[in-house]
């Protein structure tokens, strides 16, 4: 049975009034010439003197016309037109004038509003994330069997920041593990690889949430994939680099030792005083237990990460103790027995509770998974919705002739000859941005939209994308320099070894237009899940969970598993690259067979079978949930099966099922 909806069937041309007509399949019979032979004779005559016409019996054609295919492909990577719309300005009379002020202040204060929302919900969605998996990702750092494999490494930073959606949680612990002397600067170098990629699955998810129109989805997605494809490449380039030469750790040494930093007080929390308000009436965590997990304090295990007391106080007074014997006394002087006791005078350190915190978890004495799990599904339906309305209220917004000169304005270029700066001029911008919210994932989340309704273009959001990178190791590097003296150097080297590892992969993928591979990447990525929609939570999955997962686990069991599994998997992709390559550029140096992929089999070169197998299943899956749920809902379904008589004008009467 083939189905088909019948808003996309080519209609039957006058299928129903085709009627054969005699007249036209003739020729000479009722005309004035008389007819040829084809080449320019009359015909010949009978032996009676009667002129004997020939009938000739032109081809049959098919009534339905063939559907020809549009010669002009459009470009799906364009950027979709804002034409003005409505009366210009110098039309309008006083009050349309005033209307279209106050419309105008409307909208910009909604939508003020909306990304304030957006960015709250970001914050308690990484909560969210540190109540479910925070202490997990505290183990990840207290395994010291592993820190000495750059691999593994590497995986738990992508695992651990992905887990709390936070690059600034797991780089505050590897400070602290740093400076308690746990982990070496050069040890912790692929950690923070790792978490500059993990921190980038937040605009990945934000971009899923746009799957709705396939054409925006195509865009959003590659937007949002271009960090993505830029932190992997880097760190396949960097990591062998570092491993083998130590040049970051070299580097960021010798700057540290030139300079004398001093101390100085807090980090400024320039976005935080905003969102603090209405964040901490949601909820608040005692970080210190993820780091204090960190450190295998055995007393963290079991405790929770909802902050109960904001206010406390500690004091310090004297008071008699008992000790074993006199040896473990602080003085002999300090140190007295009754006959039965051993007493000393030791200082005593407590803590008093003043004041609870005021947020919505207080008092509730749940688990924290449970809390955990509570937030992260209201954040990520509040997230949802900020989006749609502030993609909503941008395409309604982007329709007048100051969105068409914004438009242009953010994708024009300077004037040659000093066009190349205008991707530089980007980098700074969205550092500089960067730097304002204090984290690269809410420019690039916020970002996200604007790439999807086409108000940016993925080669203008590229560079901005690079420049929050370099904006969220700013912030890193001030936090470094408001840190304690015992922590200032480890904590300026890391920022510092983030920093450049930036630098470096900005040198290696932006200045040559042909190097600027993670586009081309991401641009591919993107027409493939703009096809194939699940494909993209196969790639979100994959790369961020099941691959660092599995890198992880093989780094476990040893250096000789994981080069047994890896180098094989490695050398088939190479090799699958290399084929591709000669068979686009050269196919005339391979045999016959290789110069195309038909030779494997169906399943192994495209997705078109996993897609028709997916979608029976999830088809299979919708019709029982609903005959089950509903048995109206399966008449309605069997009524959607229309039979269509192909009439009698074709020849031959033919039933089919749509």
């Amino acid at each position: 049975m083939v189905r088909a909806t019948m808003a996309t069937m080519a209609p039957w041309p006058e299928a129903v009034t085709a009627q054969p007509n005699p007249d036209e399949y003739k020729g000479g019979i009722t005309g004035q010439q008389p007819p040829t032979d084809g080449k320019g004779k009359e015909p010949s005559k009978g032996g009676a003197g009667t002129t004997e016409t020939k009938i000739e019996l032109q081809p049959c054609h098919a009534t339905a016309t063939q559907m020809e295919e549009p010669t002009h492909v459009e470009d799906p990577w364009a950027l979709p037109e804002l034409q003005p719309e409505g009366t210009k300005w110098s039309e309008r009379d006083a009050k349309g004038k005033i209307l279209s002020v106050l419309k105008g202040v409307g909208r910009l204060l909604l939508l003020l509003g909306l990304l304030y929302l957006f960015v709250c919900s970001l914050d308690v969605l990484s909560s969210a994330f540190q109540l479910v998996g925070g202490k997990m990702a505290g183990k990840f750092f207290s395994n010291n069997s592993i820190m000495s494999n750059p691999l593994a490494g590497l995986m738990i930073g992508v695992l651990v920041t992905a887990l709390v959606q936070s690059s600034s949680t797991s780089t505050s612990i590897l400070v602290s593990m740093v400076a308690s002397s746990l982990l070496s600067v050069r040890t912790a170098i692929p950690f923070v690889m790792g978490a500059n990629i993990g921190t980038s699955i937040t605009n990945t998810l934000v971009a899923l949430m746009q799957a709705g129109d396939r054409d925006v989805f195509r865009r959003a997605f590659a937007g949002a994939t271009v960090h993505d494809f830029f932190n992997w490449l880097s760190v396949l380039v960097l990591l062998p680099v570092e491993v083998s030469t130590h040049f970051l750790e070299a580097l960021t040494n010798l700057i540290v030792d030139s300079f004398h930093f001093q101390s100085g007080e807090d980090a400024p929390e320039l976005l935080k005083v905003l969102t603090k308000p209405l964040t901490k009436l949601i909820i608040q965590l005692d970080k210190k237990v993820i780091h204090r997990v960190a450190m295998n304090d055995p007393a963290a295990e079991n405790k929770s990460l909802i902050k109960i007391w904001c206010k406390t106080l500690t004091r310090v007074t004297q008071m008699n103790v008992t000790v074993p014997s006199i040896q473990n006394c602080t003085s002999p002087g300090l140190c007295w027995t009754d006959g039965f006791h051993t007493w000393t005078i030791k200082n005593v350190t407590r803590r008093e509770n003043i004041a609870q915190c005021q947020h919505l978890f207080v008092n509730a004495n749940l688990l924290d998974v449970v809390v955990g799990v509570l937030l992260l599904v209201t954040s990520v339906l509040v997230l949802c919705g900020c989006l749609v309305m502030i993609v909503k209220l941008l395409s309604s917004a982007l329709k007048g002739q100051v969105a068409v000169v914004i438009k242009k304005t953010i994708n024009t270029d300077f004037p040659f000859p000093f066009s190349w700066l205008t991707g530089y001029l980007a980098i700074l911008v969205g550092a500089g941005m960067t730097f304002v919210v204090q984290s690269s994932s809410v420019f690039t989340s916020t970002l996200t939209p604007l790439i999807a309704v086409g108000v940016i273009s993925v080669e203008r959001a590229y560079p901005l994308t690079l420049g929050a990178n370099l904006g969220t190791t700013t912030t890193a590097l001030m936090a470094a320099l408001a840190s304690p003296g015992k922590t200032l150097k480890s904590s300026l080297q890391i920022a510092l070894c983030h920093f450049f590892f930036n630098i470096t992969g900005i040198l290696l993928w932006y200045p040559v237009p042909f190097s600027r591979l993670p586009i081309r990447l991401a641009k591919g990525l993107g027409d493939l899940s703009a096809k194939y929609r699940w494909f993209a939570v196969f790639y979100l999955v994959t790369l961020f969970f099941l691959f660092p997962l599995a890198v992880f686990g093989l780094s476990l069991a040893g250096w000789p598993a994981l080069v047994g599994v890896g180098a094989p998997i490695v050398l088939a992709i190479l090799l699958v690259l290399l084929l591709q390559l000669l068979q686009a550029r050269c196919p005339r140096v391979l045999p016959e067979v290789l110069q195309t992929w038909s030779f494997l089999p169906l399943c192994l070169r495209s997705l078109q079978p996993w897609d028709a197998a997916l979608s029976l299943a999830t088809g299979c899956c919708v019709r029982s949930c609903c005959c089950c749920c509903c048995s109206k809902c399966c008449q309605e379904l069997e009524e959607d099966d229309i039979w269509i008589q192909i009439p009698e004008a074709f020849g031959t009467i033919a039933m089919g099922r749509f």
